[in-house]
């Protein structure tokens, strides 16, 4: 081993205290770190009083990246010395994405759907917001076609490539032009029951952000509240009477409609927040007791957004049967039925564990994303929906828009795109041997910290 090597002991230290506090940065010199984005009210300080068993599943739950990358591929490699022709590059993706948008009136059904996918994906993780704009009423004529004449996936597929390009295009008369041109042929699939559910589901979340994004009219933002709500209400029995049987194929549709009208709830106005909790409050506790652990956690999820407003809107605010829904989220955090996945299980109990806290009254969890130089800091339930929504479409790309895109730097607060020259970049960089040490203690840290809480079936009271 040289003797330039650092001890491990350095390492794990570093790294578990990381881990415990987001405050804290990564292994890097002061000056390399780039906060843009400010820290919320709430304070993360009154999580030491709780237990241990929390802690460890706060630090199981947390989404920051043990060792970010803090340079692109391309970054590097012009560091490195490597000449990249990113013009080159642009021109090339860009005769590839014209090819895809004329293969989306194509006769065959495969080759639609094969374009469909490869725009998705590009859209995903590139920012082409030039581009789209010269052809948004071609893209707006052929997601139509498809739309009305396609089938299941392709259906699917075109509804999921229209979230992505109000995503690109951001508000404005542009954005809000697309939206209002499919917004009808999304509200006519995501209503009727013939369709695939597939196809209702991306219907639902493209929907949900669409109008998130691009709507800028009260009444857009209360008809769609009113399109999603009536797909989800249904599985909810009215007063007293037994819940409907749900079919398992309609599970998927139902989480995809509650989270889209939660992602909406976070820009309703408060005049319209108190009758939605005078009418969904009462109702939503109904879908916890589903069989898809999915629509339990979207439930439970959005219970805990419910309160959140409703306390902004009454700071004293209570809930008239609090006792049976305290009862029941703490059932489903201490759950250990076998028949469940134990990954579900796990899922479920740590979810609801933070839920059964905030609405007793706690703090909401915070949790930290790191990406490049720069972390966004998430502590309230509307902010983590809002996240959660973007993810979803984006996937592997989010980190790319949250560093590019200045609509979603506008949402989360994170200021104007960051230019940072090569020197800068340099600077940042990590050696590649500490790189390894601090994942391989970042690593041991986070097992140490799960195993409190795996497989334990905890009382909380």
């Amino acid at each position: 081993m040289p003797s330039t090597e650092r001890p491990l002991s350095i390492f794990i230290f570093s790294a578990a205290s990381w881990l415990q506090s987001p405050q804290s940065a990564p292994l890097l010199p002061a000056s390399a770190l780039v906060f843009s984005s400010q820290r919320g009210a709430r304070s993360s300080a009154k999580a030491d009083s709780g237990s241990s068993e929390d802690e460890a599943a706060s630090e199981a739950r947390s989404t920051t990246s043990e060792c970010p990358s803090l340079l692109s591929a391309t970054a590097e490699d012009s560091l490195g010395g490597d000449v990249v022709d990113e013009q080159g590059q642009q021109e090339d993706l860009e005769e590839k994405l014209k090819e895809y948008v004329d293969c989306l009136t194509d006769k065959s059904a495969k080759t639609r759907q094969g374009a469909l996918e490869s725009l998705r994906l590009a859209l995903a993780s590139r920012l082409l917001p030039d581009f789209l704009l010269e052809r948004r009423l071609t893209l707006a004529d052929a997601l139509e076609k498809c739309l009305k004449k396609g089938k299941g996936e392709e259906q699917a597929l075109a509804a999921a490539v229209l979230g992505l390009l109000c995503v690109q295009l951001g508000p404005g008369p542009k954005g809000e032009e697309l939206f209002h041109s499919l917004q009808p042929l999304l509200v006519s699939v995501l209503s009727d029951s013939t369709a695939s559910p597939a196809a209702r589901l991306h219907c639902a979340s493209a929907l949900g952000l669409g109008c998130y994004v691009a709507a800028a009219d009260i009444q857009d933002l209360v008809s769609c509240l009113a399109c999603l709500e009536s797909v989800f209400s249904r599985s909810c029995g009215v007063g007293g009477s037994s819940v409907p049987v749900v079919p398992a194929s309609l599970h998927g549709l139902l989480c995809a409609a509650l989270q889209a009208w939660a992602l909406l709830l976070t820009i309703c106005p408060s005049t319209h927040i108190s009758h939605i909790l005078d009418r969904q409050l009462p109702q939503l506790p109904q879908l916890l007791s589903s069989e898809s652990v999915n629509l339990r956690i979207a439930a439970g999820e959005t219970i805990a957004l419910l309160f959140e407003l409703a306390r902004d809107l009454e700071e004293d605010f209570i809930y008239e049967d609090m006792e049976a829904l305290c009862s029941a989220l703490r059932t489903l955090a201490t759950d250990s039925n076998k028949y469940r996945a134990k990954a579900d299980r796990r899922r479920q109990r740590s979810t609801f564990r933070a839920v059964l806290h905030f609405v007793e009254g706690g703090e909401c969890e915070e949790e930290t994303v790191r990406f490049g130089v720069e972390a966004l800091y998430m502590d309230s339930w509307a902010r983590h929906r809002i996240y959660a929504a973007f993810k979803e479409v984006l996937g592997s790309g989010m980190h790319h828009h949250l560093q590019n895109n200045e609509l979603l730097r506008d949402i989360f607060g994170l200021g104007p795109v960051l230019v940072l020259d090569a020197t800068t970049l340099k600077a940042c960089k990590i050696p590649r041997f500490e790189k390894h040490l601090y994942n391989a203690a970042a690593f041991k840290a986070r097992t140490k910290a799960r195993s409190r809480v795996r497989d334990k079936r905890a009382d909380i009271l």
